[in-house]
């Protein structure tokens, strides 16, 4: 019982001490140029736009829109809706959706390698908000680890800074993607 007090206070100091830094730690933006890249579901806004953005400077060649499957807004489903949002883009061609079950990161990243598969590559650009890119480069690597991956941070300064103590939205994205991160690593990473 006393281990498990000690452990439990040392893992509360130390989250003192980081806290202030935490919102930093959860960004990795680090882009490299890749055979395909990944827009992950989820936000629909800043996340495919950063991921256009990317495709047009050159980063990949190929781009995936994730959209979840079962997903309906109103009356239209989600990926009817990308569908119709590709045929506006002039690099239409370019770029394909691909349908997720799940309804978790992990779940994602195992739809995703199916989609993967048929495209022979090697190396993938995964395009998610800022927040999210540490757990889902950790989670793409873990569940589909025979790519070479890197991964693009869209920004929505609505959503989260890495200041997340300046605006309520900000500390509660900020709490909610490190208990995330934290059941990742401890518990769903070893399932």
């Amino acid at each position: 019982m006393r281990k498990i007090r000690k452990a439990v206070i040392l893992a509360g100091l130390l989250f003192l001490i980081f806290l202030p830094t935490s919102g930093g730690f959860l960004v990795v933006n680090n882009p490299q140029k890749a055979d395909v890249l990944v827009v992950l579901a989820g936000e629909t806004d800043h996340r495919p736009a950063r991921g256009l953005e990317l495709l047009r400077e050159g980063y990949s060649r190929r781009m995936i829109l994730d959209v979840p499957a079962h997903a309906t807004i109103y009356q239209w489903k989600q990926t009817e809706l990308g569908e119709k949002y590709i045929q506006t883009l002039p690099e239409r061609a370019e770029i394909s959706i691909c349908p997720i079950y799940g309804l978790s990161t992990k779940a994602e990243a195992k739809d995703v390698g199916g989609c993967l598969e048929s495209l022979h590559a090697k190396r993938v650009l995964l395009v998610t908000s800022d927040y999210h890119t540490c757990r889902g480069l950790s989670v793409f690597r873990r569940e589909v680890p025979n790519y070479d991956y890197s991964i693009a941070a869209a920004y929505d300064p609505e959503q989260f800074s890495s200041q997340w103590w300046r605006r309520r939205q900000w500390a509660k994205v900020n709490f909610d993607e490190w208990i995330r991160l934290v059941w990742w690593e401890l518990i769903d990473r070893w399932r």
